[in-house]
């Protein structure tokens, strides 16, 4: 870990959003973000839980993050987040679409409306947004990088997994047009699938699964840190982590 105020991390001084940050893999791409000496934007839900991940921030580099408490299904407020972070920064360099919901696993016609559309708001259309607002940022930037969190069931068809695999299928293919846009711009656009990772979600999605057999949120903040350098020429692929 490095010591508060030191320099020469690999995302040096680079803005970076990050949504979901308050806890899972958010929290953990935040830390590791600032330890490389990016400069933080953190969104999520909750004010304390984000205000308990700034602590921790603060350990590392001597300075807080700029928190955002947002709900990402107020549309209007991703725009005047945008706008804040243009009169504040006058550019974005990261974009880390994290933030996401499981909504109901249940056979197709069986879910309420409700929770289709709560998951379709959160994990596609809330990106959309993001991507709308954010984009003329990530060109003001030398080297804008945006990525989003997607799943194994986006690409593979599974029972029960709805609303969820829906909005992570539209998600990949929304993200894969944003990148062959931008393919002659200086910004850069992937997927990541975290895999099996030590998560809430994961947890609510497999209760009776044991969490010593996963890989932790920390172990693959590697794979964020390599799409968030401006050095990284990727665009348009989905890792694994």
């Amino acid at each position: 870990m490095s010591e508060p105020g030191a320099t020469g991390g690999r995302l040096e001084g680079r803005i970076a959003l990050i949504t979901g940050a308050s806890r899972g893999i958010g929290a953990a791409v935040a830390k590791r973000f600032a330890e490389e000496g990016a400069r933080l934007v953190l969104t999520a839900r909750t004010p304390g839980a984000l205000e308990e991940i700034d602590d921790e921030i603060q350990k590392i580099t001597g300075e807080p993050a700029t928190l955002v408490p947002l709900d990402l299904t107020d549309f209007d407020a991703i725009d005047q987040m945008g706008a804040a972070i243009f009169e504040r920064f006058k550019k974005l360099d990261i974009l880390v679409g994290n933030a996401g919901q499981l909504g109901t696993l249940s056979p197709m016609g069986h879910l309420k409306p409700e929770v289709w559309a709560g998951v379709m708001d959160v994990n596609l259309t809330a990106n959309w947004r993001l991507i709308r607002s954010m984009d003329p940022l990530l060109k003001a930037s030398d080297a804008g990088r945006a990525m989003f969190v997607s799943s194994a069931v986006g690409r593979k068809a599974r029972a029960y997994w709805g609303a969820y695999a829906v909005s992570k299928a539209a998600l990949e293919m929304m993200a894969l047009i944003y990148a062959a846009e931008v393919e002659k711009t200086n910004v850069r656009v992937n997927l990541i699938n975290p895999g099996a990772t030590r998560t809430a979600m994961r947890a609510k999605a497999f209760p009776g699964e044991d969490p010593n057999t996963l890989h932790t949120p920390e172990s693959i903040t590697g794979t964020f840190v390599e799409l968030a350098e401006a050095s990284c020429t990727r665009n348009g692929e989905l890792l694994v982590a």
